[in-house]
């Protein structure tokens, strides 16, 4: 097996500081998560009213600069989109939604994992089999379509979007006293390291997921379909990182009960990272990976990110969100929803020949 040198840089700089952010202020286990991340980001804009998790989250925001940096530097920045929009929309939707009946992504879930989360085994496992099931669409000539080159400004509009969230940050601004922007003053929402810690944190990593092409997705996909075990290296290297910086700074527990906003039902774990990962691997990747492709000028991941805003919008407006007492009431429903859709989708977009 050939070793893979990036990935491996990649995933193990993920872990360490996915670790030292929860060292600095990052609420348990949630050094860096895209869903959670993306989640309080729309509550801060008020798409959500649930006043626990609202922030605008500086990882989210360093990680597309960092990204765009990069493919500007590398001359990787090519504009370009229009690949089935609204199906990526929804199936950010979804991927949302799935998340947050885990409360994790993809990331999160080895993150939670390394922080000695047991009940995180049933969302990777639900990870693996939801993108299983999409690489037999692959198989069967699943394509949601080719892009097209679009204008240098579109392909800027993630970049400039999130230059505007970082004013508002630095700024906290508010438009009057009972409207956005929202900050959490309890909750997950109000736990977190400095901003300009959070800022390099998020370029350095945007930097480094845009070199190496790093997705947790793609590593399973990859190995399925091709043998190629490159960037799954770098997941076991994220792994890896998290735990031996967890060890070290003594925030490593182990157990299935008593973990930091995540709950013990098996069943809906394992089932919302099955919709998470067929949404995510029937869209192209994960959240870092689509985040750092928006920034590289993707609309097409850009309209997939603005769907998983509008999805954790969903989820903690129609109590479809778990906690750490267990899934929402409608959590289920959404969830069993989503896995038709994403099926439907499967079946249906196909590209003969």
């Amino acid at each position: 097996m050939k070793i893979s040198v990036l990935p491996i840089i990649a995933g193990l700089c993920i872990g360490v500081l996915a670790s030292l952010l929860m060292f600095f202020g990052n609420p348990g286990n949630m050094g860096f998560c895209g869903a959670c991340f993306l989640r309080d980001i729309s509550g801060a804009l008020g798409f959500h009213r649930a006043g626990i998790v609202q922030y605008l989250r500086p990882e989210i925001i360093g990680l597309v600069f960092g990204a765009f940096l990069s493919s500007l530097f590398f001359k990787e920045f090519r504009p370009s989109g229009g690949s089935s929009p609204l199906m990526r929309f929804f199936l950010g939707i979804f991927a949302a939604i799935g998340a947050l009946v885990f409360l994790g992504c993809p990331w999160r879930a080895w993150i939670r994992l390394g922080g000695g989360d047991l009940t995180a085994i049933a969302g990777i496992v639900g990870l693996f089999v939801g993108v299983f099931i999409a690489i037999m669409f692959f198989k069967k000539g699943y394509s949601l379509g080719r892009s097209k080159s679009v204008s240098k400004f579109e392909g800027l509009l993630m970049p400039i979007f999130m230059f505007i969230l970082l004013i508002l940050l630095i700024t906290k601004f508010k438009f009057s006293e009972n409207l956005p922007i929202f900050f959490s003053v309890k909750g997950p929402g109000s736990l977190h390291a400095s901003v300009l810690i959070s800022l390099i944190a998020g370029i350095v990593i945007g930097v480094l997921v845009q070199r190496s092409r790093f997705c947790t997705i793609a590593a399973f996909r990859d190995t399925i379909l091709f043998r190629d075990t490159h960037l799954l290296q770098g997941v076991i290297a994220l792994f890896v990182g998290v735990l031996v910086t967890n060890l070290i700074l003594g925030q490593f527990n182990l157990g299935f009960t008593n973990q930091p906003i995540a709950h013990n039902d098996i069943l809906w774990n394992f089932l919302g990272m099955v919709l998470s990962g067929m949404a995510f691997a029937l869209a192209g990747g994960c959240p870092g990976r689509q985040l750092t492709l928006s920034a590289s000028g993707d609309s097409d991941a850009g309209v997939f990110i603005f769907g998983m805003i509008v999805g954790a919008a969903f989820a903690h407006n129609f109590a479809l969100a778990s906690s750490g007492a267990g899934i929402g009431a409608y959590g289920a429903y959404a969830t069993i929803a989503g896995l038709i859709f994403c099926v439907v989708l499967g079946l249906s977009s196909r590209v003969k020949g």
